[in-house]
């Protein structure tokens, strides 16, 4: 859906979509950010010259910025203003790497992490939430913006944003799972996370079941009307809605015409990593995060190759891994016991040439993920929970020769959109061995076959498409606003919103 001219759009994110940096001889480079919420909400603010508000950390961002702490982007060819929030160490210490992602995000995933909630985190999180609300109505040049509010480091912003500028519409998009009641019942400010959510019109999560579980979850600690057929919560006198909406990535990828074809990306890979030619290629893609399930990774390739010894001097895993969180210990602790069972395991299945597993961290170009995909017999995903993950769809994306296993744990949301997949449970190192195995042994025709259906499930779900039904509820929401009728099924919402 396209919006209206007199729409303005404003996205409020942690992190911002250009990123000024000097460079060792002191010039200022700018880096575009490929993250795939950038690319389907870039084309809603060029087409409203709308705002991005987000969190200055670039080195040389405060250098370009004008007096209102904000510069017109993209370089070159502006089309919308990108609005930077500066934090000091101190805030990002406690609203960062505390409370957002020492507390939320080990909560809102299974992966067996204990949350640690502190008083002090907690208020520099509502602060920085209230300085972001803040430059959000700064920026609002209209009486009534849509607001796009992105992720779990802004919990508390929907309702400040909504006193500050009582006629937004604001949608908030959470990005990763949303717990069990029981689960968000641990954390001591579970009321004031909920009732800055149900500031907003329009709340989004990744699968049904999320959308489910925080019905559950409203349902079960806050005094409030929750109709779950219609999902619909009637708060302060106000219906919000609560969708799913899956996320995805730019279809057709940017990159893609800058990576060479998939052969000349398997010959490179090989000439890199020491690899003859009929070596089979396992790649995984992750940041350094321990809810993505490497660690039990490790121990399914060590299965794989304990079933088949052949497979000592016929097979290979990369793992490229983006380091993150490093200040937190929790994150410190899970490096090291991934170090160290990679080290076990290529000790034990010492190859020829090359080591079993070899692990990549650094940070990684889009180019360079690109590459390494499309140079794979496999990809492996294996999540022990998460929101989407979308470097399964990436590498079906990468896959334009329909060739390719994707192997993917049943806990990724993406899971129920590529059922064509190798589906395994992560847990179980003995199922997940054996897809690896299977992924290694399937035919050129299976392999093409699965690999459509997912490119075409990718190519209609793409991020312009998950931009469009927010942008299209949304929507909804503001033009029916003035009418008795909550949206959607308006007899019986009229129900919910008066009681």
């Amino acid at each position: 859906m396209t919006p209206h001219a007199h729409d303005q759009i404003i996205v409020l994110a942690n992190r911002q979509p250009f990123r000024h940096d000097y460079d060792a001889s002191g010039r200022i480079v700018v880096r575009h950010a490929a993250a795939g919420v950038v690319h389907a909400v870039e084309p809603l603010l060029t087409a409203t010259s709308g705002v991005w508000v987000g969190h200055g950390a670039g080195s040389a961002d405060r250098a370009v910025v004008d007096r209102r702490d904000g510069v017109a982007v993209p370089p070159g060819n502006p089309s919308y203003r990108l609005r930077r929030v500066w934090l000091s160490e101190a805030e990002e210490r406690g609203y960062y790497d505390g409370f957002a992602n020492g507390g939320l995000w080990p909560l809102c995933h299974r992966a067996f992490v204990k949350p640690v909630f502190r008083s002090g985190d907690f208020a520099a999180y509502s602060a920085v939430n209230a300085r972001f609300a803040g430059a959000v109505a700064e920026e609002a040049a209209a009486d009534a913006p849509l607001v796009l509010v992105q992720d779990y480091h802004f919990a508390l912003a929907p309702r400040m944003i909504r006193a500050l500028v009582p006629g937004a519409v604001v949608a908030t998009f959470w990005h990763i799972p949303w717990p069990h009641g029981d689960d968000l019942a641990m954390c001591p400010w579970r009321d004031e996370l909920l009732d800055g959510l149900l500031g907003s019109d329009l709340i989004g999560f990744q699968t049904p079941q999320d959308a489910a579980n925080f019905l559950e979850t409203v349902d079960g600690l806050l005094a409030v009307d929750v109709d779950r057929n219609a999902r619909l919560v009637a708060h302060r006198g106000r219906s919000i809605w609560i969708r799913d909406y899956p996320a995805s990535i730019e279809w057709p990828a940017h990159c893609g015409d800058r990576v060479p074809a998939a052969d000349e990306c398997r010959a490179a890979v090989q000439r890199a990593m020491r690899l003859p030619p009929d070596v089979k290629l396992g790649v995984g893609v992750d940041r350094m995060d321990y809810t993505k399930g490497l660690e039990e990774k490790v121990v399914a390739i060590e299965h794989l190759l304990e079933r088949d010894p052949t497979l000592r001097h016929s097979f290979a895993f990369v793992q490229l891994a983006q380091p993150t969180r490093v200040r937190l210990a929790a994150y410190r602790e899970f490096h090291a016991r991934l170090e160290a069972a990679v080290n076990r395991v290529n000790r034990r299945f010492e190859g020829p040439v090359w080591p079993a597993i070899t692990l990549l961290e650094r940070d990684h170009t889009p180019e360079d993920v690109f590459r390494w995909l499309r140079a794979a017999d496999f990809c492996y995903v294996g999540s022990l929970h998460d929101g989407m993950n979308l470097v399964s769809k990436e590498f079906v994306s990468a896959r334009s020769d329909e060739r390719g296993v994707l192997v993917l744990s049943r806990f990724a949301g993406a899971a129920s959109e590529l059922r064509d997949a190798l589906i395994v449970n992560p847990f179980d190192m003995e199922e997940t061995a054996g897809a690896m195995a299977r992924a290694l042994a399937m035919d050129p025709h299976e392999q093409r076959r699965r690999m459509r259906a997912m490119r075409t499930a990718v190519a209609l779900g793409s991020a312009r498409h998950w931009a469009e039904l927010i942008l299209a509820d949304a929507t909804r929401i503001r033009n029916r606003r003035d009418t008795t009728a909550a949206p959607g099924r308006d007899s019986h919402e009229i129900c919910v919103a008066g009681r």
